[in-house]
């Protein structure tokens, strides 16, 4: 009958060539225990269930490689067209699209508010009449596009005008995308 490995033998001499002798033996001895029909099935369980997680491992892993943020984002659409009217210091429209374009990430003071003149001039100096490139991002409450847009020469207009102190970042919505919140 099998009772198991035996106990590591008592040792009395203390020099490491005589204990890792006598462990060595016990190991030895004891290893008939690898030979009863326990052990196999044991093993071999484990051995089907490490390979088991390994294989549903690596299929979760090639799921998510083929099923990544660039599969599950949805393509932004890109506005390019000429400005046609500037509303205020943070909205315009564009020539061809009925809706307004609400510029993402800044803060302007309304038109008829303190320093909403000013913010409104500065945006129509910087884009009226200019080729813009906007990434639609939402649509706000109000049915307007929420759009990042740059001008032909790369900048971003909302960095121009934060720039200018003709407004500010709105960092509820751009996060501190533009270094200000």
């Amino acid at each position: 009958m099998f009772t198991g490995p035996r106990p590591l033998p008592t040792v009395i001499s203390k020099e490491p060539k005589v204990m890792a002798g006598m462990i060595l033996r016990w190991r030895e001895s004891s290893s008939n225990f690898r030979s009863m029909d326990v052990l196999p099935h044991t093993l071999q369980r484990l051995r089907h269930r490490r390979l088991a997680r390994a294989l549903l491992a690596t299929i979760i892993t090639a799921m998510a490689l083929l099923a990544g943020p660039d599969a599950q984002a949805e393509e932004v659409p890109i506005l390019e067209a000429r400005v046609s009217k500037v509303l205020d210091g943070d909205t315009f429209t564009l020539s061809g699209e009925s809706r307004r374009i609400r510029v993402w990430g800044l803060d302007a003071p309304e038109w008829n508010h303190q320093g909403g003149s000013t913010a409104t001039s500065t945006l129509h100096s910087l884009i009226s009449g200019k080729q813009l490139r906007c990434a639609v991002l939402d649509v706000d409450r109000y049915g307007r596009l929420v759009a990042q847009c740059v001008l032909p020469s790369g900048r971003d207009i909302a960095a121009e005008m934060i720039r200018s102190g003709a407004a500010t970042e709105y960092c509820r919505y751009s996060g501190g995308y533009y270094g200000n919140c």
